[in-house]
């Protein structure tokens, strides 16, 4: 297999860039891993890491798309960047994925109006992240990708959903559920009303409306929703998260009894956080696209880089883009 990363994305690049892919590498030895961006510090950076056995490609680029770049600045302006240069790759057939941990909105709006664009028939890409709950996760689109949706969006977020938990996550026959403000049908404002029955309509598992209460219960294992309801649906339960973290911790430190008891339970305490924690996931596919695309976190860590490859590398071998172009009839 071959993966492209995105040597100049992570904030602290090229660092955990290169390092996800060293770590990468001795995982999956037969893999190649195609490093784009500046040379001569991915260089430094393979010399800096002992990585130089391993088996690394490196394909420069002499533009970076910054953080503070508009999605419309990252495709006309940053024609030279690690993206373009990256995806272009993976257009051409010289790459099965691409991984970034650089600017979301830039990389969504190179993949879908420069390269390799959007699948013929899809009418806006979404973002899908693993959302942890009791006992699994369950995939939610779209995180942000397409803030603005009519109806017959969502119903294309359910059918590639539904590919993508099939043949990525390997669910059977996933049950397709409408984030709404209550089960029943009916319920929800315009858009979820039309939505709901669109996906009805559609060759998928589609069980109807759910409550975020029904979600982490386990009711479905793909959520579909708009990306501006999406992105607040995530960072509210990430914050949510932090509070109760540190409102434990602080009650834990509050006696002696409960610090005792806090010891105690820290075996358990670290593994509910490790079933939370972003760098677990690595990175979240952009669907929609014509390739292998992944998006992860500006702030992530080598580890999380080598999560991210894994995502990718999970979703070539599910043959993630056919099942999607398949189930759209193009």
């Amino acid at each position: 297999m071959r993966i492209v990363v995105d040597a100049m994305g992570t904030d602290q690049y090229p660092g955990p860039d290169v390092g996800g892919a060293v770590l990468a590498g001795r995982r999956w030895p037969d893999d190649t891993f195609i490093l784009v961006g500046d040379q001569a510090q991915i260089e430094a950076e393979i010399a800096r890491q002992a990585a130089d056995d391993l088996r690394f490609e490196i394909v420069h680029a002499d533009q970076v798309v910054t953080m503070e770049d508009k999605p419309g600045e990252a495709v006309r302006g940053r024609p030279g960047s690690s993206m373009h240069v990256g995806l272009q790759l993976v257009k051409d057939g010289a790459a099965d994925g691409f991984v970034s941990a650089g600017n979301t909105g830039g990389l969504v709006a190179i993949a879908t109006l420069g390269v390799p664009k959007r699948l013929p028939g899809v009418k806006r890409p979404a973002n899908a992240p693993l959302v942890p709950r009791p006992g699994g996760s369950f995939l939610l689109l779209d995180m942000g990708a397409t803030s603005d949706c009519k109806p017959e969006h969502l119903a294309q977020f359910g059918l590639m959903g539904s590919a993508y938990s099939e043949k990525v996550l390997g669910v059977e026959n996933p049950r397709v559920a409408l984030l709404s403000i209550g089960e029943e049908e009916g319920k929800g404002n315009e858009l979820v009303r039309e939505s709901a029955y669109l996906l009805a309509d559609s060759p998928i598992n589609f069980i109807g409306n759910a409550e975020p209460k029904d979600l982490f219960g386990g009711c479905a294992d793909v959520a579909v929703t708009d990306g501006f309801t999406g992105n607040v649906f995530i960072k509210t339960l990430e914050s949510g998260a932090k509070m109760l973290r540190d409102a434990m911790s602080q009650e834990i430190r509050a006696g002696l009894v409960t610090t005792l008891g806090g010891m105690l339970a820290l075996p358990a305490l670290k593994r509910v956080a490790r079933r939370f924690d972003p760098e677990v996931i690595g990175g979240v596919p952009v669907l929609g696209v014509d390739g292998v695309v992944i998006s992860a976190h500006g702030r992530s860590s080598a580890v999380a880089m080598m999560n991210a490859i894994r995502q990718a590398r999970m979703a070539v071998e599910g043959g993630v883009v056919q099942a999607i172009r398949e189930g759209l009839g193009t």
